[in-house]
């Protein structure tokens, strides 16, 4: 039986005060499948970048509850909340984010030495070699292309074997088929190793590897596609989607 391992709860996410405030996120109640690939879109200022980092711990709603493999964000302290994103959720962002004086291999075990403990050898190459760069494992950043980096991102994400992993425009630096790439490999830990997947986009070509599509506008899930997802079947529902007036929130209409 499918279960949720993120789950959002009327997810409301207001900053500023008086003509200045911002309703980034209006009440969003959704949830990811275990197993499953969801893509994240909608125009700037959707509210889709402010709901990863909600839905990943980064950033706390102003109301709502968030729920990550069964635990409440909001019930836990600082140090815990530091913990559970260490331990059970991993990040790609666009920016690959490693270290230039790191080796792949160091790169992928830096996030548990930084927790104190020093992951297996095995396990790193294992890691390495689900990203198809076991043979790349001593080379630093500046010996990698792109794609490469990014894998190796991709790895580091895995190694703590996390519940969730949340990917932020992870093709958005890399040309087309080192983009490619990276999205087949998203994929492929769905498919093969029964990953969950949480990808902001703004790319009908990346969107399309995913299972599922949320469309986001104005603080707000407007639309759902699933099944027979591809590139121009997204596009034609996002231009749909921009002929529909919006309904501004009341702290937008001040």
């Amino acid at each position: 039986m499918t279960t949720d391992t993120v789950t959002l709860t009327g997810l409301r996410a207001v900053y500023g005060t008086g003509t200045r405030r911002v309703t980034a996120l209006d009440g969003v109640t959704t949830s990811f499948a275990s197993g499953t690939f969801t893509a994240v879109m909608g125009p700037s200022g959707s509210g889709k970048s402010t709901l990863l980092h909600c839905a990943a711990g980064l950033d706390s709603p102003t109301e709502g509850i968030v729920t990550i493999d069964g635990t409440r964000l909001d019930d836990l302290g600082e140090n815990a909340l530091t913990r559970l994103r260490r331990d059970r959720i991993g990040f790609v962002f666009q920016a690959f984010n490693l270290v230039s004086t790191l080796t792949a291999a160091q790169n992928v075990e830096l996030p548990m030495r930084l927790a104190g403990r020093r992951p297996p050898a095995r396990d790193v190459t294992a890691a390495l070699d689900a990203v198809g760069l076991a043979d790349r494992a001593g080379h630093r950043p500046s010996e990698l292309s792109g794609g490469e980096q990014q894998r190796v991102a991709v790895a580091r994400a895995l190694i703590t074997r996390p519940a969730v992993v949340f990917a932020d425009e992870p093709t958005g630096a890399l040309d087309s088929a080192a983009s490619r790439q990276v999205l087949r490999l998203l994929r492929a830990l769905v498919d093969e190793h029964g990953q969950t997947v949480v990808m902001v986009t703004h790319d009908p070509t990346a969107a399309a590897y995913a299972d599922r599509i949320l469309l986001l506008a104005d603080g707000r899930v407007v639309d759902e596609l699933t099944g027979g997802i591809t590139a121009a079947v997204v596009a034609a529902r996002i231009a749909e989607r921009e002929t529909v007036p919006a309904q501004p929130a009341a702290e937008r209409s001040c």
